[in-house]
């Protein structure tokens, strides 16, 4: 059994519209997940199946599309590969709540850094099937647009370190 971390994209924003973690949690249930357990209101969920990353991928977003009305982007990391992710940051001495991996169903574009636009003093890295950012001045400003993040999710090093852990703490009994 592979233990997964789901990362919604659009969840509790904009026009997907709410789904309350505790749904999100039942939905996992249901689909056959084991140990299910959610992280902070905005679509990261951690369990355990039997089922390939693509597969996880296709039954979750069939379940999702049907609630929300309209396709709700899904990325898949196993346990492993988010602690992975923590460990690339290529931004370790950065404030982790300013500093973010966005995650991507593939490898970025070897173009991604040159189709940037509106930088100022971020910092962009790319990953294996993520982009790292690093706001120096704060993310709520920034004017940064990178346009091969579009389809992906962010999540900050902090929401990576607490995912991670997540992935590896005892399972119940």
């Amino acid at each position: 059994m592979t233990t997964y971390i789901a990362l919604l994209r659009a969840v509790n924003v904009g026009g997907t519209g709410k789904l309350p973690m505790s749904e999100l949690k039942s939905m996992c249930e249901s689909l056959g997940f084991e140990n299910a357990r959610t992280y902070i209101a905005s679509g990261n969920v951690v369990f355990d199946s039997d089922l390939s990353e693509q597969e996880v991928v296709e039954v979750l977003s069939a379940s999702l599309e049907k609630y929300a009305g309209k396709p709700v982007g899904v990325m898949v990391r196993t346990g492993p590969e988010m602690a992975a992710v923590l460990k690339a940051n290529p931004f370790k001495s950065a404030a982790p709540n300013l500093t973010f991996a966005i995650f991507l169903d593939a490898k970025p574009p070897s173009d991604t850094i040159d189709n940037i636009r509106g930088r100022v003093d971020e910092e962009v890295e790319l990953g294996k099937r993520e982009i790292y950012a690093s706001y120096l001045s704060g993310s709520g400003t920034s004017k940064l647009t990178i346009p091969a993040a579009k389809t992906g999710t962010a999540r900050n090093m902090n929401t990576v370190a607490k995912l991670a852990e997540m992935a590896v703490e005892a399972k119940p009994a």
